[in-house]
């Protein structure tokens, strides 16, 4: 979804960093087709992002480990003042 509210956003983003060094935060899945994905859940259990699908659980775990090493870090571009 979309934010109506910066401090919503800014909230949002804050609880990226929070929840992607949670191990269990991330609940590996698969798609209908069997496609391994996963999604990231924030303490409240409202899914935060879902990943793109994966060839096979190596690889899905290997974005799990990316997200956790580069979530904390991540620069943040305001776009809500350019036109």
């Amino acid at each position: 979804g979309s934010y109506t509210r910066k401090r919503m956003c800014i909230n949002g983003i804050e609880s990226v960093r929070r929840n992607s060094q949670d191990c269990k935060k991330f609940n590996r899945k698969a798609s209908s087709s069997s496609e391994p994905y996963f999604n990231l859940k924030a303490f409240n259990g409202k899914i935060l992002g879902i990943s793109q699908v994966f060839e096979d659980k190596v690889s899905r775990d290997s974005g799990i480990e990316s997200v956790k090493s580069k979530a904390p870090i991540a620069p943040v571009e305001d776009l809500s003042k350019k036109v």
